[in-house]
């Protein structure tokens, strides 16, 4: 557990370390919109496993918004602000670098929801990141600002996800386009929103959430190839 500052709150990520005492690539890993939970701690130790340094970053200074009203209230003015998210980005990256396993030249950034959408608004602030990786976060940015990302961007949705429709794919996918990014998009049909996440029985959720088995491990190993082509563990 490492506590940091951010968008005025102090952040509690999960910080994952391979074995080993070597410097290693590392990954900022970024939650869905509820914030972090079990599932991206247990995502950042899987990294650490594969010879990573990651650390599963907060939205929401320590708490996870269960509640899908809450959720909205901070998730919205959030997204509609790329300084805010630019901020909560750096502020992760920060710990990252000032890790001493961690590579500060080999990072990438991989993300859900929101926390996908603060990976690309770091690679549309110039950051120096080798990859970054969304699923469900396809926002689009200000105009003219994709084309400072460095790296390749792969980004992962479902077919039937109502809150990032065919529309608002077709925007980000032209954006990455006319700003010349290597970019790539694969689309799990039959999938809604959140189909990695894997819900509890009691769990409140918006309209269009639901989790995929099949199409979760599946965007998992697409990531996972990403980070061995964009951001392999050498020793």
């Amino acid at each position: 557990m490492v506590e940091y500052p951010a968008d005025g709150l102090t952040m509690v990520g999960h910080l994952a370390l391979p074995a080993g005492t070597g410097r290693r690539p590392a990954v900022l890993l970024g939650p869905e919109g509820p914030g972090l939970s079990d599932v991206e701690r247990g995502r950042a130790d899987a990294l650490a496993g594969l010879g990573y340094v990651a650390l599963a970053f907060d939205l929401h200074g320590g708490r996870r918004l269960t509640d899908p009203e809450d959720m909205l209230a901070r998730c919205l003015p959030l997204l509609a602000d790329p300084g805010r998210m630019r901020d909560i980005g750096h502020a992760a990256l920060g710990v990252v670098r000032a890790e001493p396993r961690a590579d500060p030249d080999r990072i990438a950034a991989v993300g859900y929801g929101t926390g996908g959408a603060v990976g690309l608004e770091l690679g549309r602030d110039g950051v120096n990141l080798r990859a970054i990786a969304t699923v469900n976060g396809l926002t689009t940015g200000r105009p003219g600002e994709a084309a400072r990302i460095r790296c390749p961007v792969w980004a992962g949705v479902g077919s039937e996800d109502p809150i990032m429709p065919a529309a608002q794919r077709d925007a980000f996918c032209a954006e990455m386009q006319a700003a010349g990014v290597d970019w790539r998009l694969v689309v799990y049909g039959g999938a809604l929103h959140a189909f990695h996440y894997p819900l509890s029985g009691d769990e409140r959720v918006l309209p269009g959430v639901g989790h995929h088995p099949r199409h979760a491990r599946r965007s998992w190993r697409d990531i996972v190839d990403l980070l061995a082509e964009c951001l392999p563990v050498t020793e």
